[in-house]
């Protein structure tokens, strides 16, 4: 569809044309700005709505090749990996599988229900084998009625938790000191220039839980023979989000937990160690991109560039008019006269509203692709099973065309996506022959890790690195999180319904799917009574919204969840993340979209 109207309004500002007619349109725009402002004038924007190996980086190699601004696809959990990073530098994750022998299971920040569901079958496993379950967050999850015990931290506080674990660890001899001998770097500094002068009492006041159930939870781990960690990445979406996912990866690693069948922390696992993006990011050859973006900062990008100006900007796989950061400044970026913005999508979502032209997308069904799992260490093909719905083209597909279109003579952009699939396959040295045929005839496989891939620690001494000199922290130590000067620290937490934007395109029997929690105590000291339309805001946005009772809610905490389509918001002028900022995590380049405080009050009738 080509617009023909006026910007963000909606499907009836369009017309339908050809798809030579939209790629003539897209490649004339393209080589008219590269030829008035340079190629870095153009702007790919995309993320997981496709999470595939060949239709997710489809696009990264043309766009380098044709000099356009990359984007650092920062924008869920950087802060994560390099919380994981520090300490364990590119050691393999444990395989979620082993949580199934733990005798104590903690799900740290993680809705498992929502997010995260395999996970919770090796729980079960585990459950019915006597491991007793923690669950570890800001409020009342769908997850919770799958533990035995409950602990609420305030917002990005997690890391003063952990820490004040560490410190009862220690004093109350619990430590693993053979392990830490043999295996872990930087214990006695951690101990003695940190941990010395981090009380419980600290910990207690900033994490908001006594020190009573801190010293309970730290006894239960510690003495726990095989405890398990599954880390969520809620938390690491505050401005300390690396740091403390580096403090509680430093759990395990006191208490000697890797050495036992079941014991460890589990941040993410992925088949990637073994199929990753080399091929379709053709990594050999040069063609470095001239600028990169961290796609948190596309509000600021389209607003107010320093350098060259965004001029062309290119979306796929992503919904960012929902789900970027600061979402008043996105929108009136995409509202520019003079950008040119093109949406490859399956749905039309509230960027296509923006877009000069709009193309149809393929679903997972459609077109075929590889996978790496989510979570653990399965790799298998999804191969076409219908055709495309309409005139709908996968990724691939446009993306090669508009390479040729383009003038780009490189015969990578004529394979198709069976020969990607069969070189993606066939050029990994860390998968077997047989594993090979299995994959590439649509089976499932299960990749085989090495003997005490556990212990085999891939950092650079060797060792796990609670004290590593190559962070600009080279210490684990307390760090607060941005916070806003607002009284409230609002959750926009997970909707079972929902992925974050994707899924809205779903008919839902439900008249207010975005709704707020407040505790009854908070809300009386605002005359807030059950069901009242409220106003939430801050320096960045305001949203309207119906408040609602809950005694689950932690005093000085709001609760809402989901991010929903526009038409779906409680306010017909924004959505949930006018409310966020783009501010990045202490490392990374994270997002930040649960660092965010507000005020609320009543809307008058």
């Amino acid at each position: 569809m080509k617009r023909v109207g006026k910007k963000g309004i909606g499907e009836d500002q369009y017309v339908r044309i050809s798809w030579d007619e939209a790629l003539d349109i897209i490649v004339n725009n393209f080589k008219d700005t590269i030829s008035t402002y340079g190629s870095e004038s153009i702007l790919r924007y995309s993320y997981a709505g496709t999470m595939g190996v060949i239709q997710s980086p489809a696009a990264d190699y043309f766009f380098r090749r044709i000099g356009a601004t990359d984007q650092d696809r920062g924008i869920c959990s950087p802060a994560k990996q390099a919380g994981f990073r520090s300490v364990y530098g590119d050691t393999l994750a444990i395989k979620p599988q082993e949580a199934q022998h733990s005798d104590l299971i903690v799900l740290w920040g993680i809705n498992a229900t929502a997010t995260d569901v395999h996970i919770l079958h090796d729980v079960n496993v585990a459950k019915r084998n006597g491991a007793r379950v923690w669950i570890i967050d800001t409020h009342k999850t769908y997850t919770f009625n799958q533990a035995h015990e409950h602990i609420y931290v305030k917002p990005g506080s997690d890391v003063a938790l952990a820490l004040g674990m560490l410190h009862i660890i220690h004093r109350d001899g619990l430590a693993d000191i053979d392990f830490i001998k043999k295996h872990v770097q930087g214990y006695d500094e951690l101990v003695n220039d940190v941990l010395i002068d981090f009380t419980p009492e600290k910990a207690s006041e900033l994490c908001g839980v006594s020190v009573e159930r801190m010293t309970e939870f730290a006894h239960a781990y510690a003495k726990a023979k095989a405890p398990f960690i599954r880390l969520g990445s809620g938390l690491s979406r505050y401005g300390n989000g690396a740091m403390s996912c580096r403090a509680i990866n430093a759990l395990p690693a006191v208490v000697g937990a890797w050495q036992y069948l079941g014991g460890g922390l589990l941040s993410s696992a992925s088949g990637s160690k073994f199929v990753g993006k080399e091929v379709m990011q053709q990594a050999h050859v040069a063609a470095p991109a001239k600028r990169l973006m961290p796609m948190i900062k596309l509000g600021e990008m389209l607003t107010n560039p320093s350098g060259t100006a965004v001029h062309s900007l290119y979306v796929f796989s992503s919904n960012p008019a929902i789900t970027a950061p600061d979402q008043n400044v996105v929108r009136k970026g995409l509202m520019r006269d003079d950008l040119f913005t093109v949406v490859h999508e399956r749905f039309f979502t509230d960027t296509c509203k923006y877009a000069d032209i709009v193309l149809p997308a393929t679903t997972s069904v459609e077109h075929d692709d590889i996978y790496n799992s989510y979570g653990h260490y399965t790799i298998g093909t999804g191969y076409k099973l219908i055709n495309p719905i309409g005139e709908s083209r996968s990724n691939w597909q446009v993306i090669s065309e508009l390479a040729k279109r383009m003038g780009l003579e490189d015969e990578f952009f004529n394979l198709s996506e069976r020969a990607l699939i069969e070189q993606i396959v066939r050029t990994s040295s860390r998968i077997s022959e047989v594993d090979q045929d299995v994959i590439l005839q649509g089976e499932p496989v299960e990749m085989t890790l090495p003997e005490n891939y556990k212990l085999d620690f891939k950092t650079p001494s060797g060792k796990i690195e609670l004290y590593n000199p190559h962070d600009v922290e080279p210490l684990i130590r307390y760090l607060p999180p941005y916070g806003d000067n607002a009284p409230f620290w609002l959750i926009i937490g997970n909707d079972i319904r929902i992925l974050d934007s994707s899924f809205c395109e779903l008919e839902f029997d439900d008249p207010e799917l975005m709704k707020l929690r407040i505790n009854p105590e908070d809300a009386k000291v605002y005359n807030i009574n059950d069901g009242d339309e409220v106003e939430i805001y801050n320096n960045r946005g305001s949203v309207k919204i119906k408040a609602y009772y809950d005694e689950e809610v932690q005093r000085g905490t709001l609760v809402t969840l989901g991010v929903w389509w526009q038409s779906q918001s409680s306010d017909p002028n924004v959505a949930i993340n006018a409310l966020t900022a783009d501010r990045p995590t202490d490392e990374g380049w994270g997002s930040t979209f649960y660092d965010v405080q507000v005020h609320i009050k009543k809307v008058d009738a």
